[in-house]
């Protein structure tokens, strides 16, 4: 989009996008050390473990999942932008075991960022929202000199069926429903390496709701279940590991990736978040013989990439 003779990207308004935006998991961990998460009965899941959302008990039949997510832009186009960021809230409901129900966004906006580039965003959130079965009803926006973008998203389980990460048990196989490496993709073709083919791949996968891969896994009745974004596929599973008290088995030659990520990996690109990531498993993580491209892989930053890669769960050692 222009304003006068300025083209106007999304991108470039922003130092970091999506999920590279996201404190550290490692910094996240010392700021919630010496937080007291309250307590109640009807809070089944809250901080302590803390999950993909909370949940609070209604009553024997209903329980709330209750969430928020939002980030600066990680594509120009403002409708792929917003329905990528209000997917990304939405999927956490559906990890959870849930069924989103209603949302409010959370915005904060440039002043000189073009009316109907707001609405554009504003309509591909809605578009997903509706999607989902739920309801766009509102939200606040405030003045930011980085465009970002997201959902708060309320949705209902049942109180006996949600879904945690710290479940997992000895024997269990671990299920992807998407593959990894939208990280990759989106940082080479910021660097000129991708081409739009490979974007508009990762772009679908980011938008695509884990509505029909939560149906499909409901009547398995899942030990575990978790989403696999900012932390990358190794930071994720090792909060499974850690929060289950197993060790988790991943057999790399079996990671899905989109296609077009792994030669990106082979031409040596590495998501912003990539470092990160590697600290927060650093001596956690036994990489014996891995390649150096499923490696990057597994440390995607993972924009929206959903559960766990194909392996087996074992007892701690």
């Amino acid at each position: 989009m222009e304003i006068g003779n300025r083209e106007l990207r999304l991108t470039g308004l922003a130092s970091c996008g999506g999920c590279a935006a996201k404190c550290p998991a490692a910094r996240l961990e010392e700021l919630l050390a010496g937080f007291a998460p309250a307590r109640s009965t009807d809070l089944l899941v809250g901080l302590d473990p803390a999950d993909d959302a909370a949940v609070y008990r209604l009553d024997e039949e209903r329980a709330l999942v209750f969430t928020l997510d939002f980030f600066p832009p990680l594509v120009d186009d403002p409708g792929e932008y917003g329905a990528i960021a209000a997917t990304n809230a939405l999927n956490d409901v559906y990890a959870m075991g849930g069924a989103p129900i209603l949302a409010l966004s959370i915005a904060a906006f440039p002043e000189e960022l073009p009316v109907e580039m707001l609405a554009a965003i504003f309509a591909g959130a809605d578009s997903q929202v509706r999607s989902a079965g739920a309801i766009l009803a509102g939200g606040h926006t405030i003045r930011d000199l980085e465009p970002k973008y997201g959902l708060a998203v309320i949705g209902t389980v049942h109180p006996e069926r949600v879904w945690r990460k710290d479940g997992a048990k000895p024997g269990d196989a671990i299920y992807v429903t998407k593959p990894l490496g939208t990280g990759l993709i989106l940082t080479g073709f910021k660097r000129g390496l991708a081409g739009t083919q490979p974007l508009e791949r990762a772009v679908r996968w980011m938008k695509t709701l884990n509505r029909e891969a939560a149906e499909a896994l409901r009547p398995f009745e899942p030990n575990a279940v978790t989403d696999v974004t900012g932390f990358g596929l190794f930071g994720h599973v090792h909060e499974v590991a850690e929060r289950s008290g197993v060790r988790i088995r991943l057999q790399p030659e079996r990671f899905p990736a989109i296609d077009g990520a792994l030669d990106l990996a082979r031409k040596g690109v590495q998501t912003s978040g990539d470092p990160r990531n590697r600290e927060f498993v650093n001596g956690r993580l036994t990489a014996g013989g891995i390649s150096p491209v499923l490696e990057a892989l597994g440390y995607d930053r993972a924009a929206r990439e959903r559960l766990l890669a194909d392996g087996v769960i074992a007892a701690p050692a």
